[in-house]
């Protein structure tokens, strides 16, 4: 006997038993289109814990994590970071929506939330993991950053800001992850300054 798609759905209907049915245009497609919609940016500006505060607030920005990226040392703790002789930075990876949020857009924010003329820190955040950097994924984001950069030099910033190609990014320990969220406050090295 040949069983359609009807008659096994009526069968189980029966026995009590569901099946999730797929409206015509599958969920793999809704899934991928979802997931397209998804870009990557990378920022290190100082103690992490500051410029995740900033960027999930941020509208179009789906996801966050801080963690490592630049260094030497495969899968760091924060404590081998730390000692300032791994050559990571304390860095936030964003999962953003490019129809919501531009890169150009968390860039800026990015270059307004910490002060991109220190260097070898962030405030009273002393050493080489405190530095500010862009990882960028891709031509275009290091197009944009490289843009915003003669824009501020332009008004007479000394940009301290380096430019990098995105490595591996570690994500940092659990207790480190949307820090200001879970313990409260706000952010003692991080502040918003209008610059453009």
């Amino acid at each position: 006997m040949r069983f359609t798609k009807h008659t096994i759905l009526s069968l189980a209907a029966g026995l009590g038993l569901a099946f999730c049915q797929q409206p015509s245009g599958s969920t793999h497609a809704s899934t991928t289109a979802v997931m397209e919609q998804q870009e990557k940016a990378i920022f290190a500006s100082g103690c992490f814990w500051g410029t995740e505060y900033y960027m999930q607030k941020a509208p179009g920005v789906i996801s966050t994590q801080v963690g490592y990226i630049g260094g030497h040392v495969e899968n760091p703790t924060y404590k081998q970071v730390c000692t300032g002789t791994t050559g990571h930075y304390e860095a936030i990876e964003i999962l953003y929506d490019p129809s919501k949020i531009s890169y150009e857009a968390l860039a800026i924010l990015f270059f307004e939330t910490h002060d991109p003329t220190q260097a070898n820190g962030q405030g009273p955040d002393i050493g080489p993991q405190y530095r500010s950097a862009i990882f960028y994924e891709n031509e275009n984001q290091k197009v944009i950053a490289e843009k915003l950069i003669a824009t501020l030099e332009g008004k007479g910033f000394r940009i301290a800001t380096v430019l990098l190609p995105s490595t591996t990014f570690y994500v940092a320990e659990d207790y480190h992850q949307d820090y200001y969220d879970n313990k409260g406050g706000t952010p003692y090295c991080h502040k918003y300054t209008k610059r453009f």
